[in-house]
């Protein structure tokens, strides 16, 4: 079932989201060579709760029978797609790291992500994380009342694949709301489903997740973190969006 949100509950979700993007302000100023990512993890943790938030993501339950998520943010380095957890690994110049965070504020989630380089980073990784970035964007012009959910999966699919590289199928964005993840699932590709048609209350996670080679992926043995299948390079970008009779409105700025 769909969740539509009033008015009210939608400023409580950009409250949300406004926590969540000064979040990654204060992560990527700390972004270097040298700094490990359990220290942006704790550097996340802290700013959230000072600013009133619950990091959502912090034992999440794992429907696959491995743990509950250990942390507040997930760190994918390089050809880790998503659900990378922060640990002891020590970030180098040239990596690249997708940063995922979730915040609820007030019984509402946010969700967003973004893939920032790591130093002098080569160009190839560059124009990845631009790409998958723009591909968002090039999404969401068809996050339209009235258009369905395969719009904006086909223009992210198209955009992506003309440059060159490729999107998961495995893991898909999704609505959002009281919950981290309600429906509908918002695939980033082209897929049988035409899915709903959107209407104005509804709020979506849309996360293109973008592989340099093949669009295949595996599973790691800690049930969380998922890597590209053939170890090229992957890039994650995320906002959470309001449908509204004049457009989509994104959720997760600090603006």
């Amino acid at each position: 079932m769909i969740i539509i949100k009033s008015g009210p509950e939608i400023e409580v979700m950009k409250k949300a989201g406004w926590i969540l993007a000064c979040t990654f302000e204060k992560v990527k100023e700390a972004l270097a060579p040298g700094v490990t990512t359990l220290e942006l993890d704790r550097i996340a943790e802290e700013f959230i709760r000072g600013k009133g938030g619950i990091p959502s993501f912090k034992w999440y339950r794992n429907h696959l029978g491995g743990p509950d998520y250990p942390a507040s943010i997930c760190t994918s380095v390089n050809s880790e797609v998503v659900h990378g957890i922060p640990g002891l690994r020590v970030l180098k110049e040239g990596d690249i790291v997708s940063i995922d965070i979730g915040v609820c504020y007030e019984g509402f989630h946010s969700d967003a992500a973004r893939t920032f380089p790591v130093g002098r980073t080569e160009e190839k990784a560059l124009r990845l994380i631009k790409v998958t970035e723009q591909s968002f964007y090039e999404g969401i012009r068809f996050a339209l009342k009235g258009n369905r959910v395969i719009d904006i999966s086909a223009a992210i699919q198209d955009y992506v694949e003309k440059h060159g590289f490729s999107v998961v199928r495995e893991y898909v964005g999704h609505g959002i709301g009281r919950e981290m993840h309600e429906s509908p699932q918002v695939p980033n590709y082209r897929s049988r489903e035409k899915g709903p048609r959107l209407e104005p209350g509804m709020t979506l996670a849309v996360e293109p997740m973008v592989n340099e080679g093949d669009y295949r992926v595996k599973l790691l043995e800690n049930k969380w973190t998922v890597v590209t299948a053939d170890g090229s390079l992957s890039a994650h970008y995320e906002n959470t969006i309001a449908i509204t009779d004049k457009g989509p409105l994104i959720l997760t700025e600090v603006g």
